[in-house]
């Protein structure tokens, strides 16, 4: 049976979307895990049995438009929204996030800073927003036009100065008592020298850089997982 199958399945509606979550164990505390961009739950397979067998209530979701939520057209920063609602829905004091999840997770916490979160884990995390949306654009084709289009729709939709939204600004007013960064050192997607941006304007964060891992195996490596659920704990 795999993981996804393990939890217990309920749809929430958010915006437009039918959102797809997830619990797995009913232990003594629980963390919410929120995935990167085109990612889903099930990217945490190995992270939440370890974080069930030590004793926790694991909560994650699929994003809009992603994993087995309702697909639409969406954006980075209504993620971002559905994050922010998640957190508060649930009420967690712990989290964890993987690559673009970083950006939804310091924005969210930002724009609510009266949610006190005690721990938060980040494997790896974009820092300058911009920098992501480069990154998506050139992953799925969009020519230059497109993206400074999206952008435009982005800032009107929202309020926001796109160029303005960087995690390592967001980082120093967010309510985090505990942070740590795990980054491998030779990852292909996310630059390392982005976590060491956000980790340098971060009092309450450590990095801990890793090897042999890449962007996405850094999932499912078990030094990396021990060392997460160590930091949790």
């Amino acid at each position: 049976m795999g993981i996804l199958e393990q939890a217990v399945q309920n749809d929430i509606l958010f915006e437009d979307f039918t959102i797809k979550t997830y619990t797995w164990n009913e232990g003594h505390e629980p963390i919410l895990l929120i995935h990167g961009w085109e990612g889903q739950a099930g990217n945490f397979a190995e992270l939440i049995e370890a974080l069930i067998d030590v004793g926790y209530t694991v909560h994650s979701f699929d994003g809009p438009s992603h994993g087995f939520s309702s697909k639409g057209a969406t954006s980075v920063l209504e993620f971002t929204q559905l994050v922010g609602v998640m957190i508060r829905r649930l009420q967690v004091k712990k989290l964890v996030s993987h690559s673009f999840g970083g950006v939804a997770t310091t924005f969210a916490l930002w724009q609510n800073r009266d949610l006190k979160i005690d721990k938060y884990a980040l494997l790896t995390t974009p820092d300058r927003f911009t920098q992501r949306i480069d990154q998506v654009s050139a992953h799925v084709g969009i020519s230059e036009k497109v993206k400074l289009r999206l952008i435009e729709n982005l800032e009107r939709e929202f309020d926001v100065v796109v160029g303005d939204l960087n995690v390592s600004d967001w980082v120093k007013e967010i309510n985090v008592l505990q942070a740590c960064i795990w980054h491998d050192r030779e990852d292909k997607v996310i630059p390392l020298t982005q976590s060491q941006s956000v980790n340098e304007t971060w009092p309450n964060a450590e990095l801990r850089v890793v090897e042999n891992t890449g962007h996405f195996r850094i999932l499912r490596t078990k030094k990396v997982i021990d060392s997460v659920v160590g930091f949790l704990k």
